[in-house]
């Protein structure tokens, strides 16, 4: 099965291939990063401006390289709450039904969408992030890094590696699998 990853980042398309191997570990997988739009803001700062994001890209993967079976979204995002800024990411997975003759775009075929845990991200990070920073940039920033965004992130410099972006994201690449693995239950 070929799966599309509406990224180019390796830390995407290695999460999203790593959550099918766990979800299907009889299946053989091939995964391929695409470069396509989110249509949201370089930083979205509401869950539904994620979701959108993670959505859109899915959707426009699916247009780039339609003769994949599986296309997947991925989109970081931040959101204010209780004077705290929290992130997190969503990830959309499109596919074929397994019925041969029906593709994503039809009523019955199958969508998953999970969302990450969310974390706090410290004052110092918020502060930039506040003021139009992307979070990866902020994160570079703050922590004397460069391109964290395509190895650890904010997770995995917060958490000493204990948790790693890809490690973060895989976990919802599972979640978002849920439809695919039961097809016999409804989900629209």
């Amino acid at each position: 099965m070929h799966i599309i990853i509406a990224s180019n980042n390796p830390v995407k398309i290695q999460s999203a291939l790593g959550g099918f191997q766990q979800m299907f570990p009889a299946g053989t997988f091939t995964a391929e990063g695409v470069s396509v739009p989110s249509g949201v803001n370089d930083q979205p700062m509401t869950d539904e401006e994620t979701l959108q994001g993670a959505l859109n890209r899915a959707a426009n993967a699916s247009t780039a390289k339609p003769e994949a079976d599986y296309w997947v979204g991925i989109e970081g995002g931040c959101e204010e709450k209780h004077g705290q800024l929290w992130t997190y990411a969503w990830v959309v997975v499109l596919g074929r039904d397994p019925a041969p003759r029906r593709q994503w775009r039809d009523v019955d075929a199958i969508t998953g969408s999970a969302r990450t845990a969310a974390f706090r991200l410290p004052q110092e990070v918020a502060a930039l992030v506040r003021n139009g920073v992307e979070l990866g940039v902020a994160d570079d920033q703050i922590f004397g890094r460069s391109n964290s965004k395509q190895s650890n992130g904010a997770v995995g410099l917060l958490t000493g590696d204990l948790i790693d972006r890809q490690r973060y994201y895989e976990h919802a690449v599972v979640l978002a699998l849920i439809p695919f693995k039961n097809t016999t239950l409804r989900w629209t």
